[in-house]
């Protein structure tokens, strides 16, 4: 699948068949490696050259927005993918992959209806692609916020000693509270540990001799565990504190890490549930909004070619998809091709900007844009 698209109208004198013909034979001959397509447009409502002119203005800035929106979703589909390890498919609108829609354009006359006024259907395209972003925006927040708290369990998990949750690295038979004695869980920095192991006993009065053991050690610090008397555990937290010692605060209890062990099984389900549901609305959201894109991009060629060679409407517009070495001779076919003489906004310069209001004004006697789908 090609990933950038010209979208190109022609003038025509009398019929397009014969002009379609020679586009054709020239490609065929001197730039055979580009891929060519009829873009089908309806006969759409002309209105009045005001409104035409009026509706140029926005053209740019309206086809800026809705392909930042598809390449938003579609960023968003490789990101969720990406996280799952999931096998990316084919971004399809109905079924249809992106580029078969795009090269076999059909106007959807149920949705657009043709006698609709040009700026009515621009300014539906427009509100929907706009629902669409903000539906995006509220689903990610959602996802995003459940992925936050994951994170911040698992850092709590994963993380240095000195911040973790020790829940998981304490036995119950490590720890002993009774009215008269406390276990306390110091986090030692590791070069530290001698020191440790030789003062702990005499930080207090009433430490139990040799009842420090070693529970856990990660990069940085050892966790130990030491019993004395519950009334001089301030003292022993104080003075551990000036030796460079963490005593951390800690209470065993069953009923909380089982409950800290739902909590997280229940945000993995949730993460994963929300993480499908927007996987599929990303999917589905993405047809939609590249549907109204290629509608407004029948507009755009549509209000452009008569911007550019008058009334009444006789123009030929098709998609081509020149590789980056082909693109000077295809320009110079569709230049020898377009009837410069015809073309207002070839004909002076105050004409020439009018008329080139709403494309890609880079000296084209003929209409053009670019479609990038990545």
């Amino acid at each position: 699948m090609a990933s950038r698209y010209w979208v190109v109208s022609l003038p025509v004198k009398d019929s397009a068949s014969p002009l379609w013909n020679r586009l054709q034979d020239q490609i065929s001959r001197h730039s055979f490696d580009t891929p060519l397509y009829r873009f089908s447009i309806p006969n759409l409502r002309v209105g009045t050259l005001d409104s035409l002119l009026s509706l140029s203005d926005d053209l740019l800035k309206s086809n800026s927005f809705l392909e930042s929106v598809s390449h938003k979703i579609r960023r968003q589909i490789e990101d969720l993918e990406r996280v799952s390890g999931a096998e990316s498919n084919a971004l399809t609108v109905d079924g249809v992959p992106v580029d078969s829609y795009l090269t076999r354009f059909v106007w959807d006359e149920a949705k657009y209806p043709t006698m609709s006024p040009l700026k009515e259907i621009v300014d539906g395209i427009h509100s929907s692609v706009v629902r669409i972003e903000d539906d995006l925006k509220v689903r990610l927040a959602e996802y995003n916020n459940v992925r936050s708290q994951l994170n911040a369990i698992n850092r709590k998990q994963s993380g240095s000693l000195a911040v973790r949750d020790l829940s998981s690295l304490v036995k119950p038979e490590d720890i002993i509270s009774s009215e008269h004695l406390i276990t306390l869980l110091a986090v030692v920095p590791k070069y530290s540990q001698k020191d440790w192991l030789a003062s702990y006993e005499t930080l207090t009065n009433y430490v139990v001799p040799r009842s420090s053991k070693k529970l856990f050690e990660d990069n940085e610090y050892a966790l130990y565990t030491v019993t004395l008397f519950r009334r001089v555990a301030d003292n022993f937290r104080t003075t551990s504190r000036e030796k460079g010692f963490q005593i951390r605060d800690f209470e065993y209890s069953s009923e909380a890490q089982e409950g800290r062990k739902q909590e997280m099984d229940k945000l993995v389900q949730d993460q994963e549930s929300l993480r499908g549901s927007l996987l599929q609305w990303c999917y589905t959201s993405y047809g939609e909004v590249f549907s109204s894109w290629m509608h407004f991009c029948a507009v755009r060629i549509f209000a452009e070619s008569i911007l550019r060679y008058g009334l009444p409407p006789s123009f030929l517009s098709c998609v081509l998809a020149p590789a980056t070495k082909s693109e000077k001779k295809v320009r110079s076919i569709l230049e020898g091709l377009s009837d410069a003489a015809n073309s207002t906004f070839w004909k002076s310069e105050d004409e020439a900007g009018m008329a080139g209001l709403g494309g890609d004004v880079d000296g084209h006697p003929y209409v053009s844009f670019t479609i990038n789908l990545l």
